[in-house]
């Protein structure tokens, strides 16, 4: 187990102390630097490593530095070069190493999150739902020198995220240099990565004849939210399969033709919802071509419901990590921050199965704070860096899994789960009409606490 420097922290901080034993397990310095010189086309390795890049900028992303420059200045003698390399280092990183970057951390933590929480194979075995949707970086500050005369928003960059709701990580990025770029654009690259028996699952901006006719053709399926352009024709009549908790739901066979002439029978799930969507929907249709043998049409339309999912995983991104880093106006910097952030996220997800591990799901989904787990990563992080030198974290590296897991359920146990107990907040109530007085643009609020406490 750890030793007596490591007892105070497993004590009073374990979850940092997971969390750094894991970086130090998947991202330790010396392969991250080996993996990097096997897969950069365009830099090298000179004076300035990529780990410490990636130290720098992940200390940005946890929220322990609330800079780069910060996070470089802090570290300047282990770095070595100046802050302009770093700064021209990051700006010139491909778009396709951040993206392989987040393929390598979750090559690494997959087997360590399946030991933890198991493999149930989702709602239909043997299968993998894949859950597909867009994330668009927000507009950076006008720092470069071809902003600063532009009142508009620049948009440094965007992405297509794959992310496994059994796993609960993003599995991989799809990123895009063109903040205004559309992004059915990036759809050709994700159908690269298609396999059979994956379940592809998105919404209507993803709803493409290329898209889903060419994962059929992979022998893969998709559960996909029609889009008013798709182009199809019924193949036979429509009839009512059943209710659902949000509505009526309707099936009907209909027949897509790829580019090539090819016809593919698909299934039209039709849901008449029972409230209307935030859009004002009465009714959303599915498009799907998983067998009926596999997945009824109310199957079909409760797993389309879990795409909340990555949408909840890009909220706990920007609520809880530092993933859209605004004054990174290049691009490419700006994809990188957001994929070391992606990879942040991953290092959570494990600190996550530890505790399911040990104290149950229902603590992890329901009575735990993802605000006050961060929190304590990122305040704890650097009194550790101080505390614990790096060299005696190194013996992670060359344990077995087994031992590694055994030690995240050590530190899983000394968890005090009142210190990150999430309090839940009663529905909202409307807002209150506000009035305004041009003549009295301020109030003093303790002549309006005294007024309250005299007629109460």
């Amino acid at each position: 187990m750890f030793k007596p420097i490591f007892d105070q922290f497993v004590v009073e901080a374990p979850i940092a102390v997971i969390a750094r034993s894991t970086m130090e397990r998947l991202l330790n310095s010396e392969q991250l630097d080996d993996w990097f010189d096997q897969v950069a086309k365009e830099q090298y390795t000179r004076n300035l490593l990529f780990s410490s890049v990636f130290d720098v900028m992940s200390q940005v992303v946890l929220g322990s530095r609330p800079s780069v420059h910060a996070a470089y200045q802090a570290s300047e003698e282990k770095v070595g070069v100046t802050i302009t390399s770093v700064y021209n280092k990051i700006n010139g990183i491909e778009p396709n190493i951040s993206a392989q970057l987040v393929r390598y951390v979750v090559e690494k933590a997959e087997p360590v999150i399946q030991e933890l929480i198991g493999t149930t194979g989702g709602p239909f075995p043997g299968f993998r739902i894949k859950l597909l949707d867009g994330n668009c970086i927000e507009k950076s500050q006008h720092r470069i020198e071809e902003l600063r005369h532009i009142a508009a928003g620049p948009l440094p960059g965007k992405s297509l995220v794959v992310y496994d709701p059994n796993l609960r990580i993003p599995i991989d990025v799809f990123p895009c240099e063109d903040g205004h770029a559309q992004e059915r654009l990036l759809l050709p690259a994700v159908l690269e990565t298609v396999k059979p028996k994956d379940i592809w699952t998105a919404d209507r901006n993803i709803c493409t004849v290329g898209f889903t006719c060419g994962t059929a053709s992979k022998g893969a399926f998709f559960i996909i939210r029609e889009h008013k352009n798709y182009p199809y024709r019924p193949a036979g009549p429509e009839f009512m399969v059943g209710e659902t908790e949000t509505g009526t739901v309707y099936e009907q066979d209909i027949n897509v033709v790829d580019e090539h002439g090819n016809n593919h029978i698909f299934r039209r799930c039709r849901i008449r919802l029972k409230k209307e969507t935030r859009d004002g929907d009465n009714e959303i249709s599915i498009i799907s071509n998983l067998p009926k043998e596999v997945a009824t049409a109310i199957e079909i339309a409760e797993v389309y419901r879990t795409r909340w999912k990555i949408e909840t995983a890009f909220q706990e991104l920007t609520e809880h990590l530092n993933s859209e880093i605004n004054t990174l106006g290049y691009p490419r910097a700006a994809l990188f921050g957001f994929c070391v952030a992606l990879v942040s996220y991953i290092i959570f997800s494990v600190v996550k199965a530890a505790i399911e591990n040990v104290h149950g799901k229902d603590v992890v989904e329901n009575k735990i704070s993802g605000f006050y787990v961060a929190d304590e990563i990122s305040g704890t992080a650097r009194g550790m860096t101080i505390a614990i030198p790096d060299q005696e974290w190194v013996f992670l590296q060359d344990i077995t899994t087994a031992e590694f897991i055994v030690l995240l359920q050590y530190c899983a146990e000394k968890i005090k789960l009142s210190k990150y107990r999430k309090h839940c907040r009663g529905p909202k109530k409307p807002m209150p009409k506000r009035t305004f007085n041009k003549n009295s643009p301020h109030v003093s609020t303790a002549k309006l606490l005294a007024k309250r406490i005299k007629s109460g």
